[in-house]
Formats: structure tokens, sequence, C-alpha cells
């Protein structure tokens, strides 16, 4: 596994979750009388053929160790793809990123839990800020089904991440993801059968593109959650929230009111605050180290 900085990992991150934004900027061009499940399924269907010539050529010694946690994580990625779609589909883009954005502040008592991380003040204070922005652009009095479908994808989100230390090291990202995806194909068949639509194939174009950009933003996420503590780096995941924004404007319309705009202050500002202290912590750590040598 190669070695990434905590500067590298938010870089990482944050193109991440700028490519996500376009994702779910394809789901919410779906009609609304779309069958969820259905489209759920032929997102999965579509990164398993995506990923599969990726993994033939891969090791395959100890394909299937950890087979529980890529069981307990597809699932959690099924739920979170529902609910999402739901989501995307009842709100501005913006607004239910807003929402989704909560997640690096479910990461950190996740991390702590599962991992026993010791949370820092500075990470701490970020997410805190990064929640209050979130309210903020959320309005609580406003808050209905397609909010709490929206933190439902928010928790999703914050459990897979932390349950990506749980997966064999020597699996590498398209491995992984694609164990993610087929281990939740039957669940979401079922559900697509039980759904009862027709069957409407030209769906699958906008279920390709969209899993291809998420797929892009889940690697990232295994590469840099492997490698760094999440509670170092989660709030770099509030980064694309810009990106919603104005793809929300270019491509839906959709204008941002004075709260959204004061809400995302308060969640990227921190961010960037976090990233110059982590800079200065590891050039004093330098120092030190080069002081004792």
């Amino acid at each position: 596994m190669p070695k990434i900085s905590v500067g590298i990992a938010m870089i990482l991150l944050i193109v991440g979750n700028m490519i996500a934004v376009f994702s779910d900027a394809l789901i919410k061009t779906l009609s609304d009388d779309v069958a969820v499940f259905q489209f759920v399924f032929f997102r999965q269907l579509t990164a398993v053929l995506i990923l599969l010539p990726f993994c033939l050529f891969s090791q395959q010694q100890g394909f299937f160790h950890g087979l529980k946690w890529h069981v307990l994580r597809g699932h959690i990625w099924l739920c979170g793809a529902i609910f999402m779609v739901i989501a995307l589909n009842a709100m501005p883009l913006a607004t239910a990123n807003a929402i989704f954005y909560a997640a690096p502040l479910l990461m950190l008592p996740l991390a702590m839990m599962l991992f026993q991380e010791k949370l820092t003040r500075h990470s701490i204070l970020v997410a805190v800020f990064g929640f209050i922005g979130v309210l903020i652009v959320v309005k609580p009095t406003q808050i209905n089904w397609a909010a709490i479908a929206a933190l439902i994808v928010a928790l999703t989100m914050a459990a897979n991440n932390v349950l990506i230390r749980k997966i064999p090291k020597h699996l590498n990202v398209f491995q992984v993801l694609l164990l993610t995806n087929v281990v939740g194909m039957p669940a979401a068949f079922a559900l697509a059968w039980w759904e009862g639509q027709p069957w409407d194939w030209s769906a699958m174009l906008t279920a390709t593109g969209s899993t291809t950009f998420i797929l892009i933003y889940a690697g990232i996420c295994v590469l840099v959650y492997r490698a760094v503590d999440a509670s170092k780096i989660a709030s770099a995941e509030y980064s694309g929230l810009l990106g919603a924004v104005a793809v929300g404007i270019l491509w839906f319309d959709e204008v941002p009111d004075l709260s959204l705009v004061i809400g995302t202050a308060f969640i990227i500002f921190p961010l960037m605050w976090l990233a110059k202290v982590e800079a200065k912590k590891k050039r004093l750590l330098k120092q030190f180290d080069a002081e004792l040598s």
C-alpha cells in the first residue's frame, strides 16, 4: 500500500467529491416516476461490468477473505444508493449534498468506537462548524422525508468509509469495489422484482454514467481511508458542496439563497483552516525529527 500524507489524502478526497457531484446530477435528471429499485440494480450491474475487466488480471489469492465485511458494506452501500435517488429527486442538488456532508461528522464517533481513534480538538471543531453549516442550509423547520432520506445517505457514507479499515489490505481498489457491488446485487434484484415495474433499459445509460463517477469517488475513498485516520481527513468531504452549488446553478437553474451561502462558508472555511493546521503540524514534526537526528 502506498504511503499517503494527510495533505495528499485531503486533496484526493476533494477531487473525488467534485467528481461525485456529477453522479448525483445524472440521478437528478431521472423522471419523478422512475423505478428506484430497478435503477439501483442497473447501477450495481454496470459497476460490476466496468470493474470486472480490471479484476480479471489482478492477483486472486485470498479474494474472498473478510467476506462478512464486504457483505456488510455492500448492503450499506445498497441502502445508501436507494435513499440517494429518493433524496436527489425531491431536493435541490446543493441542498441534498449539504445534508450528505453530515457524513464526516458521523464518521468521527464511528471511528472512535470501532478503531479507538483519538479525536483532536481541531477535527472536532471543524466537524461541529460543518454540521452547523449543514443545519443553516437545511433549515430544521423544513425537514421532511426527503431530508431524512438524505440523512440516511450520510449515515451510510460514514459507515462505509469507516468500515474500509476492516477490508483485507491485500485486495486492491478494483477488487474491493467489485465485491461491494456483487454482494449487494441479489438484494437489489429482489427489490427490483418486488417493485413490479416493467423493465426500462433506457435508464441503463444514465446508470452507467452515474456509476462511473461514483466508482471514481469510492475508489479514492478506499485508497485514502485505508492509509490515513478518518478523523484527520474526514472534513475534506465537505468540499464537494461547492461543486454541487455550481452544477445546480449551471445544469438545473437552482440559484442558491443566502442560507446556502452562509452554510457553505461554515463548511468550507474551517476546512481550509484545518488543512493549514495539519500542514503546520507536519512541518514542526519534521523539524523535531531533524533536530533529534
